[in-house]
């Protein structure tokens, strides 16, 4: 089985064109493959047609296959992506005016088990390489003739999984995904979202190539996030907020919270009282997102107006936004991503 090049950083690309070759020829590769997103061996033209024919033989450029693609009345769409083994994982395009966002996934399941989540039905059957991180941006990018440049892109890494469970594949891609001479990203551009992982959140503050933070908080007491999210068992509600208050914000940077409102457990306005006072005093923001129902998830969608009240009473302490659901006719939301047939 040919080893895949997507996913490889400057270095290990050096040792695959080989120690004959010139230097350059690596940084050639690199950016043919994360700056031109050119996906034929055959066709890098910078590359003398010895050393592609070389390549060729031990090497292929490794993006996940295209299984199906499920269009909402929205404009977003679905991608359930084959990897290189058989199994697959799913990637969110959301088209918006000059925008666009690319939802990725980071593990093939979650082993997170939150209980309002599709995705945690699956459970987790492995990590994500950075390379199939890396290669699902560059296949949606290459068919939606996505661009990079003046802001237009934006990554989220909410899809299938937990992020910084697969820390080490997720930074390798990041500074991947970042490089001027790779993909070409701002860190303003690329998200990374964690249902508390508290150790890898202090982890993620030491690298000085990293995407911005958002964490999924969802419950206004230990309580009721210990019963929502099973990570809060041994990750207690103290601890994670003493993480986010120590996290080494850039000057640009806010932490994001994320709150999925369930109607009738955590949406009363004496949760976002709390909620607003616990957060107070930390440089973030706050996204609301009403349950995104489905199939074996035994919780209901507050009413908008629920949905608007709880933002209000959020707001008399700290910016606090109700994040628009893309693509619920398709399972493209956020929560939803359970390989289902649309």
């Amino acid at each position: 089985m040919s080893q895949p090049l997507v996913g490889m950083d400057l270095s290990e690309l050096r040792e695959a064109v080989g120690p004959g070759q010139p230097a350059y020829r690596a940084r050639q590769l690199y950016e043919a493959l994360y700056r031109r997103r050119e996906f034929e061996l055959a066709r890098v033209s910078t590359l003398p047609s010895a050393l592609r024919e070389v390549l060729g033989g031990s090497y292929a450029v490794g993006l996940p296959e295209i299984a199906t693609v499920y269009e909402s009345s929205d404009g977003t769409r679905r991608y359930l992506l084959r990897l290189g083994d058989g199994r697959t994982v799913e990637t969110v395009l959301m088209p918006e005016g000059e925008r666009d966002t690319l939802c990725i996934s980071t593990q093939v399941g979650c082993p997170a088990a939150c209980a309002f989540c599709m995705t945690a039905q699956l459970g987790l059957e492995r990590n994500l390489s950075a390379g199939e991180i890396v290669g699902q941006v560059l296949l949606l990018a290459h068919e939606n003739k996505l661009k990079q440049e003046g802001g237009r892109l934006n990554i989220v890494m909410m899809g299938q999984g937990e992020p910084l469970l697969n820390l080490d594949n997720v930074l390798k891609a990041t500074r991947i995904l970042l490089d001027p001479a790779g993909f070409g990203l701002s860190p303003r551009r690329v998200t990374v979202s964690t249902v508390g992982i508290v150790p890898k959140i202090a982890e993620l503050g030491r690298e000085a190539e990293r995407p911005k933070l958002a964490v999924s908080l969802n419950g206004s007491t230990e309580e009721m996030r210990r019963e929502l999210m099973p990570v809060a068992r041994k990750y207690s509600l103290k601890d994670l907020l003493a993480a986010c208050k120590a996290y080494p914000l850039r000057p640009w940077e806010k932490l994001t919270f994320e709150y999925v409102l369930l109607k009738g457990v955590n949406d009363a306005d004496a949760d976002a009282r709390r909620v607003g006072k616990m957060l107070a005093n930390l440089n973030c923001k706050v996204n609301l997102i009403a349950l995104n129902p489905g199939p074996g998830i035994p919780f209901e969608t507050p009413a908008p107006e629920r949905v608007a009240a709880f933002q209000q009473i959020v707001r008399r302490s700290l910016p606090c936004f109700v994040r628009k659901p893309r693509g619920l006719d398709i399972y493209a939301a956020c929560g939803q991503l359970k390989r289902s047939q649309a």
